[in-house]
């Protein structure tokens, strides 16, 4: 990669190398163990003239997307958390009984079934056929299409404009970011809003929060680079919310430029905050790849220290983020014998790289396991109360990410 994807700019620095892994959703099955697994580095670099951070498009969406493992509606704090921006967004944008509201990345329907719920017009585009399969099944109408501004096109000229296009966790999965931004502006209204929900680079960077830099993370963003990105598809910020979701997201509100108006006073405190933090200058990238390998480091040493005990350390999630840790680590069945996940798609399947077992949860209360470590830190909260149970046999619960922390759970 020599030059950026938004700017096209060569000034393109190191900021953290995590070696080569395998795709973090190519989970394999049991007859593909034997077989060949290829690894693709993983190096996030950033550009100093747009500071927007990326890692090469090694692969594509289509390699990644077309049939994928993840499915949203797995997650209970992240449906509620869709139910309550839908409830904010009808009141903030004014949705009535004539709106119209597309989604991009859609996933199984998790958000639009809120949408459908309140008797609104909706439309899913979603290019995973599986999960794109279980929103219609869901009652959620869905296209199966990447989009670009072709797509965007198209469904505007079949459905007409979108009053509201939401965009949550898809900015950073695509290469093209001008072309899906266009794709964006192709959809909206002239007099419309844009919803995106993004990871913040300033949280990834502040809270260590290396896990979340894999191949399908393309970009990686900050309120200014974002509002770049934005305005290369002829949408303009307009105003920002800061989210505890994904360790710490942002949701932009964007609008076509010829209707934006000033942004908001949100906006100078965030790109104030990210100035500060010396996300505009290489200062505030220099100490993260130490703070990495110190995870690293941490983590291994907790592992090995357990297992020269005699006692038992199981995994608990299976996500993306999970497999980039694990890879960097190099943590493999002799120190993780498996993990579990909710998602029956990846029962009896192996993480990449790593092949380690996925198994059904109900297989942590059978072995009551010492230590349970709980990959998806980001659901902390959530995965606190739903782990209480290994109280039951005095088992405790592990988060890697910032740092290694060990919590005994209440009963």
């Amino acid at each position: 990669m020599t030059r950026c994807r938004l700017c096209g700019s060569a000034a393109l620095v190191s900021v953290v190398d995590l070696g080569a892994t395998p795709p973090c959703e190519s989970f394999l099955a049991a007859d593909q163990l034997d077989e060949p697994e290829p690894a693709y580095p993983l190096h996030l670099r950033v550009c100093t003239d747009c500071w927007l951070a990326q890692i090469p498009p090694l692969i594509t969406p289509e390699e990644t997307f077309t049939q994928y493992a993840y499915f949203s509606s797995y997650s209970t704090s992240w449906v509620e958390h869709a139910r309550t921006f839908v409830a904010d967004a009808v009141q903030r944008v004014g949705l009535g009984p004539d709106a119209f509201v597309v989604e991009v990345a859609s996933n199984d329907g998790y958000l639009l079934k809120h949408v459908v719920d309140r008797g609104i017009r909706c439309l899913g585009i979603e290019p995973s056929v599986n999960v794109g399969a279980a929103a219609r099944d869901a009652g959620v109408p869905t296209l199966t299409a990447f989009l670009d501004p072709a797509t965007g096109s198209d469904v505007r000229a079949e459905h007409g404009p979108a009053d509201l296009v939401v965009a949550n966790n898809v900015y950073a999965h695509i290469p093209d970011v001008v072309g899906f931004t266009r794709g964006l502006r192709a959809l909206v209204a002239d007099d419309g809003w844009v919803s995106i929900e993004v990871q913040h680079l300033l949280t990834l960077i502040e809270e260590n929060q290396y896990d979340t830099i894999y191949h399908e993370h393309f970009q990686y963003y900050t309120v200014a680079s974002a509002t770049r990105a934005l305005a290369a598809g002829g949408l303009a910020l307009v105003d920002v919310e800061l989210l505890p979701t994904h360790g710490g997201s942002i949701r932009l509100w964007a609008r076509p430029a010829e209707a934006a108006g000033e942004p908001s006073r949100g906006v100078a405190d965030v790109l104030a905050r990210e100035k500060a933090a010396g996300l505009q200058e290489l200062s505030g990238y220099t100490e993260f790849s130490a703070r990495v390998a110190k995870v690293r480091r941490d983590l291994l040493r907790f592992l090995i220290e357990v297992a020269e005990r005699g006692e038992t350390v199981v995994g608990y999630g299976a996500p993306g983020k999970g497999n980039t840790l694990l890879n960097h680590c190099g943590i493999r069945p002799d120190l993780l014998p498996y993990t579990v996940d909710r998602n029956p798609y990846k029962h009896g399947r192996f993480t990449p790289g790593t092949r380690i077992p996925i198994l059904p949860p109900e297989q942590i209360a059978a072995d009551r396991p010492d230590y349970v470590l709980v990959l998806p830190w980001n659901l902390r909260a959530e995965l606190v109360e739903q782990l209480s149970f290994v109280h039951d046999w005095g088992g405790r619960l592990v988060f890697p990410i910032p740092e290694l922390s060990i919590v005994e759970v209440a009963s």
